[in-house]
This record gives structure tokens, C-alpha cells and sequence, in this order.
């Protein structure tokens, strides 16, 4: 039977069209004062496109029931449109009889269009099912207000010539003249329940998003956007006649997308659409509604200042336009994609999952997060580090999107995003999220780096205190033990040759001091490399100006600001070291003019910051000996170390160590510094 079904198609997708250019050429060649307002109508477009459309969806699915929901729909607005032509046509030449049994036939086209179209095609859209069996309630409703408001209208009593549009009135050759009264009664009665109707036609479509899968949404939204464009310009037509033209063209797209839908084709721009139409929808009525009543609510209470009631309503509206725009958009995500449409839920989740494990722990949490919030194959995290780490959820291909991670103007890694999934979200969706969860991502990289930092730190001290032991085992065993054995040695063969030979024990006397010598100055190198004298005989900034005005680099600022007299041994060793190297690297390879240094002490921190303004850090630069030192220091305290610079733009090294509370401050101090490293001026 299905060639049955597609030859019944076919003739509706010809009959169609056919009726409502024939209707369009009648109301044409009308007589002025029979000729309506308003020839073309939601229902002529509805003749046009929607049998075309369902007779092809009946060719490649004869039984699908919104097919023929459209191809009858449709066929009943262009016979609507028809017989209320030539009802016009025949009451302009006289034959009033005729007309009034034609009204009736436009009646009849009338209800199969808005029962078929605008009620029952939404509410089985797109699978041909209703939402539950509920929903039976609704149909029940329109069906009765529909077949209401036609039985009325094949009943009601003749309309008073007085406020009759035409220059006679079309009899009806059914009247009931003892319904009169309750006229208006049963027209209230059945417009409100076709209203209802169509509330409850769109809300079903809402409420089928809701439960979908993600495909299923972007599904649902063809249709739900078509429906809710139509009413939006329908609605304001009523308002703005010239809206009615564009009502027309977007009944017109209504099929199209229903087919869209019922042949299930991925096409996920629809997602954006969506959520733009109703952000847009939403921000336009609410800002209306803010904007006239704040100038009507002006304009009583300062009568004829109009401009100070349009400056107000400006100024309300605008006030209230990002914090609703935001809103409405969280809840269209929500709508749209359900719990990971909401970047604010995501976020909420993946904060969860870090208070739950360790650095590692989070980082898998923020790469299983992101993957399903951008519905792609694959994210990866790549800490960068010197020994960098890598956590990856899926596959993410040959050549994924790259997206810095940068933690307070230092990059700490890149976050790699796959391929999209068969249930991609949008582009606008996907950078909605981004948005949200990059910082948290560069959080945890940061706290995964730092981590790492510190446990190499521990495993360097251990190594570190172990060497620096064997050193100073070997040092004094092999150098200054040898050295006193030897001077000992000396010592007993002057006593021994003091009486005989006087000028031997002077000479061996001799070679004892300058033993004494060596062996203070093998003393002086073990105590300077366990802590600089400079701290102790200049104190923390006089120690740091000085490494300041060595020779063989640009010019130095210094400045100090606070008290550094009460700061912990290990921080002055730290802050001097990192200073140390710092200027170090200025000197050998910044290329720079001139060089800031900063100490800064405050409540419960003290800071050091040295910049230049030389070459900055070149993009693919990995991490040397030095700067790992300074990192190194830093993380042993329990600080922050940054090193931040764009080629060409210098570089900054700023580094925060958390010391106690410090009793006095005193005023800044700066110094300069010339490259010959004589002071220029206090």
C-alpha cells in the first residue's frame, strides 16, 4: 500500500499549492469593498510548503504520522483560504446564499488546519508519539476547542450590519437565533481553551528536550525553534501589522524544520540558534517590560519631562542587561545540554573532585570534567614542567586544539581538546565552558607543578644534605684533618729542635703559620658555603645591593621597602641565592639596559622582585638549572615563585616567601647603581 500512500500525497502536495494561488488570484480580482485587509495569511503559507514537504517525508517513510499531519494540515489552510475567497467572490456578485454556505466549507478547512498544525503537530514532533500518555488530556483539549469554536460558527446568528466589515452581511443558512445570548460565553470558552492548547503544544516540545539525550535535543530543538519564532512574530503582529509578513515567511520554515527533525540529520548548529532565539526573546521582553513601565511610572510622577523618564528607563534597562542576559543564558544551557550544559554546575562538580584527592587525582578530575562538558573524543593536560606531566581522558588525534593554561601571567601547561563526538556541543556552548573551567584547569596544573617541584625539592635536600655531608666529611678528613695532623706534627719537631737547632724550629715555625693560614681559609670557604658572610656583616639589603653593583652588567635599582633586621636565617639565604642567580641571568643573558630589584616586606610576607627590560623569554624555553634553583628555594619554604616574560619585553622574576609579622616598617629606599658598580646616589 505504500504506492497508495505516496500517489494521496502527491495529489495534496499539487491540490495544495494549486488552492492557495487560485485563493491568492481571487482575492486579487475582488471588488474594493470586498477585498479584506489582510489576503495572505499563516494558513497560505501553511497551503504551500507544508503538503510539499510532508509528501516527501511520505516518500521515504509512508507511515510517518507527522507526514500526514502536514500534507491534511496543510490542504485544510489552502482549502480554508480558497473557499473564503470565492465566498467573497460570490457575496460581491449578489449571491449571498451561495457565500454563506461557502463560509461554512472555510470553517471546516479552518479547524483541520489549527487542530492538525498548530496543536497535534507539535505535540507528536518529532517521533510521531505523544511526550507520556498524559498528554492525551491535551489533545482531548484542543480537539473540543477547535470542534467548539467550528460548531459555533456553523450556528451563530447573523452579526449586526453595523460593525460588519463587508457591505452586506453573509447569512448563515445554519443559525440558531436562541443561541444569542451565549454567543460570546462559548467564543470566550473556545479561544481560551485553544490558547491552552498551544501552551501546552509548546511546553510538550520543552519538556521532550528535557528528558532527551543529546542528540534528541538538538533533535527537538528544529522544531522548537520554528514554533516559538512563529508565535514570538505572530504575537508582535498583533502589535505591529508589519510583523504579520515575517509571521507568514517563518510559517513558511515551520515544515522544514519538522522535516529536519523527523529525518533525525545532525546538524548541531541548532544548538546555538536556540539558545540565542530564547536569550534574545527573554532580554527583549523583559528590557521592554523595564524600559516602558520605568517611563510610564517617570511620566506620572514628572509629568512632561520626557526625557528624564527616557534617561531613566535607559539607565534601569541597561543596568538590568547583563545580569539577565547571563541568566537567561545558564538556564538555555541547562534547557539545552541538561547538567553539563551548566559551566556553574561543571565548575561545581570538578571543585568536589579536587577537594577529594591530590594534585593527580584533581588533574584526572578536570580532564574527565572537560571532556564531558565539550562532548569531544578526547582532552588532555600537559603540565610543563621539566619534567612535564601528561593525563589524558580518550583520544584527542593528530592535531588537537591547543589551549594555554596561564596561572597569575605564568603558563603552566596546555589543556589538548579531541576531536568533536557524535553529541557535539556548539562552538558557543564549548567556549561557554572553556570560559569557566580554564582557570580551574590552570589551578590544579599550577598545584601539579608545584607538587612536583616540591617533591623533587625534597629529594634534592635529602641528596643535597647527604652530599654536602660526605663533602664536609671529606673536607675535614681529607684537608683540614691532614692539615692539624701535619701542624702537630710540626709543632713537636720544633719543640724538639728549640734547645739544639734554634734556627730549624723558627723555620718549621714558619711553615706552621702558613699552615695556620690555609686551614683558616679552608674554615672561611665551608662557612661561606654554608651561609654568605655578606647577610652577616651587611644584612639582607645591603648583601643584595651589593650583588646589585658588581661590575659587568646594566644598571641596578634597589629598592627596599620595610624592615628585613628580624627576617628567619633560611629566608635571608633564600631571598640572597634567588637575587643571586636572577642577576646572574640578567648579566649573561637578558641583553637588558637596565635591571629593577625590589625587597618588600610585608605583614606576613616578604617579596622580591627583579626585573629588566632585555630580551625576555624566548616561547619554547624549557626550564635550565638555575631557574629550577630558584623554584626549588622557593617551594622549600612553602612560597610562589614566578617567572614571567614575552620576547622582546623583558623578563620579571617574582618571588613571595610567608614570614612572621614584622613589629616596625620603615620608608622606601632606592639606589642606584652604575654598571662600574661604583653608587651613584642614595
Amino acid at each position: 500500500m505504500a504506492w497508495a500512500a505516496r500517489t494521496a500525497a502527491g495529489i495534496m502536495a499539487v491540490v495544495s499549492p494549486a488552492l492557495a494561488v487560485a485563493a491568492t488570484l481571487i482575492f486579487a480580482g475582488l471588488p474594493a469593498e470586498w477585498r479584506p485587509e489582510v489576503t495572505a495569511t499563516p494558513q497560505t503559507a501553511a497551503g504551500l510548503t507544508f503538503p510539499a514537504v510532508g509528501a516527501f517525508l511520505i516518500v521515504h517513510r509512508p507511515r510517518l504520522k507527522l507526514a500526514w499531519l502536514m500534507c491534511v494540515g496543510g490542504l485544510g489552510g489552502a482549502a480554508s483560504d480558497f473557499f473564503q475567497a470565492t465566498m467573497l467572490s460570490a457575496a460581491a456578485e449578489g449571491d449571498l446564499a451561495t457565500a454563506g454556505y461557502l463560509r461554512l466549507a472555510a470553517q471546516v478547512g479552518w479547524a483541520v488546519c489549527g487542530l492538525g498544525l498548530a496543536m497535534l503537530l507539535p505535540l507528536y514532533s518529532p517521533d510521531g508519539r505523544l511526550p507520556s500518555p498524559r498528554w492525551r488530556l491535551a489533545v482531548l483539549l484542543g480537539a473540543l476547542s477547535i470542534g467548539t469554536e467550528a460548531a459555533r460558527q456553523f450556528v451563530r446568528p447573523d452579526p449586526s450590519p453595523v460593525h460588519y466589515p463587508y457591505p452586506s452581511v453573509i447569512p448563515n443558512p445554519l443559525q440558531i437565533p436562541a443561541l444569542t445570548p451565549y454567543n460570546s460565553a462559548i467564543l470566550t470558552a473556545a479561544w481560551t481553551g485553544i490558547f491552552v492548547t498551544l501552551a501546552l503544544a509548546a511546553l510538550s516540545l520543552l519538556v521532550r528536550m528535557r528528558r532527551a539525550d543529546p542528540i534528541g535535543r538538538r533533535q527537538i530543538g528544529w522544531p522548537l525553534l520554528a514554533f516559538t519564532g512563529y508565535i514570538v512574530f505572530l504575537l508582535g503582529g498583533m502589535l505591529v501589522p508589519e510583523l504579520n509578513w515575517v509571521a507568514i515567511a517563518w510559517a513558511a520554515l515551520v515544515p522544514v524544520t519538522v522535516a529536519i527533525s523527523a529525518m533525525r540529520y545532525r546538524l548541531y548548529g541548532i544548538d546555538t540558534v536556540v539558545s540565542r532565539t530564547f536569550v534574545a526573546a527573554g532580554l527583549l521582553a523583559v528590557v521592554s517590560a523595564v524600559y516602558f513601565g520605568a517611563g510610564a511610572l517617570s511620566s506620572l510622577l514628572v509629568s512632561g519631562y520626557d526625557q528624564v523618564a527616557g534617561l531613566v528607563s535607559a539607565l534601569l534597562a541597561g543596568a538590568f542587561f547583563q545580569p539577565l542576559r547571563r541568566a537567561l543564558q545558564r538556564a538555555v544551557d541547562r534547557l539545552l545540554y541538561g547538567r553539563v550544559g551548566d559551566p556553574r554546575m561543571l565548575a561545581d562538580r570538578l571543585v568536589q573532585a579536587v577537594r577529594r584527592g591530590d594534585p593527580a587525582e584533581a588533574l584526572a578530575a578536570v580532564v574527565g570534567v572537560l571532556r564531558e562538558g565539550l562532548a569531544v573524543e578526547g582532552v588532555a593536560v600537559e603540565v610543563a614542567d621539566g619534567e612535564p606531566a601528561y593525563v589524558d581522558s580518550g583520544h584527542v588525534g593528530a592535531s588537537p586544539r591547543e589551549v594555554p593554561l596561564v596561572w597569575h601571567g605564568e603558563r603552566v601547561g596546555r589543556l589538548l581538546v579531541g576531536p568533536p563526538s557524535p553529541r557535539r556541543f556548539p562552538a558557543a556552548h564549548n567556549e561557554r565552558v572553556l570560559a569557566t573551567l580554564i582557570p580551574y584547569a590552570a589551578d590544579v596544573a599550577h598545584a601539579v607543578r608545584m607538587a612536583a617541584d616540591l617533591q623533587r625539592s625534597r629529594e634534592r635536600i635529602l641528596a643535597a644534605r647527604e652530599e654536602e655531608r660526605r663533602r664536609l666529611r671529606r673536607d675535614l678528613h681529607d684537608g683540614l684533618g691532614q692539615s692539624l695532623s701535619a701542624m702537630a706534627m710540626t709543632l713537636n719537631m720544633a719543640r724538639l729542635n728549640l734547645k739544639d737547632s734554634p734556627e730549624a724550629a723558627d723555620e718549621l715555625l714558619r711553615d706552621l703559620h702558613a699552615g695556620m693560614d690555609s686551614v683558616a681559609g679552608d674554615i672561611r670557604q665551608l662557612v661561606y658555603g654554608l651561609r654568605p658572610p655578606a647577610l652577616d656583616d651587611l644584612g639582607l639589603a645591603g648583601a643584595v645591593r651589593a650583588l646589585a653593583e658588581r661590575a659587568g652588567g646594566p644598571a641596578a635599582e634597589v629598592t627596599v621597602e620595610g624592615d628585613l633586621d628580624d627576617l628567619p636565617a633560611a629566608v635571608e639565604v633564600a631571598v640572597y641565592r634567588i637575587a643571586q642567580e636572577a642577576l646572574t641571568n640578567v648579566r649573561r643573558h637578558a641583553r637588558a639596559s637596565r635591571a629593577e630589584v625590589v625587597l618588600r616586606r610585608e605583614p606576613a610576607a616578604l617579596r622580591l622582585l627583579v626585573a629588566d627590560d632585555g630580551a625576555g623569554l624566548p616561547p619554547d624555553r624549557r626550564a635550565g638549572v638555575g631557574l629550577s634553583s630558584m623554584r626549588e628555594r622557593t617551594a622549600e619554604l612553602g612560597g610562589i615563585c614566578l617567572i614571567t616574560g614575552e620576547p622582546g619585553a623583558g623578563t620579571t622574576v617574582e618571588v613571595m616567601l610567608p614570614v612572621p609579622a614584622s613589629a616596625a616598617t620603615s620608608p622606601p629606599r632606592h639606589y642606584q647603581t652604575a654598571p662600574t658598580g661604583t653608587q651613584a646616589g642614595p
